[in-house]
């Protein structure tokens, strides 16, 4: 039985915001891959989506907070507020997040990202 779509990265961004590296991945399918929306690939595979997301996990406050959900047949869409640590302290910036879904699993994802707002 497949996963639903909209369950699917529900539970990729429960894991993420658990710091859950074994779950969030198992989201994604051993080839995914991740973009910027519209441009440069970020990690492919298994081993680079670890890498990346284990130095996300380092940063102390970090947490998203789903704004709103839409979903269309494989395709989930989610805008996001992010709490992170930049370099220049505590901030959170809005995140637009377009999953592409095959086989039950994430198989492309690409990220828009909006200006970091620090917290005073």
């Amino acid at each position: 039985m497949r996963a639903d779509p909209a369950a699917l990265i529900q539970r990729q961004l429960q894991a993420y915001n658990d710091k859950d590296v074994d779950v969030w991945l198992a989201t994604y399918a051993p080839d995914a891959a991740q973009y910027v929306l519209h441009g440069e690939r970020l990690a492919q595979g298994h081993d680079e989506l670890r890498r990346r997301i284990l130095v996300r996990f380092t940063e102390p406050d970090l947490h998203a907070r789903l704004l709103s959900r839409v979903v269309m047949g494989q395709v989930v869409v989610d805008l996001e507020q992010v709490t992170r640590t930049f370099p220049e302290g505590k901030g959170s910036m809005e995140m637009l997040c377009i999953y592409e879904i095959a086989e039950g699993c994430i198989a492309k994802a690409s990220f828009a990202m909006g200006a970091p707002l620090l917290h005073d």
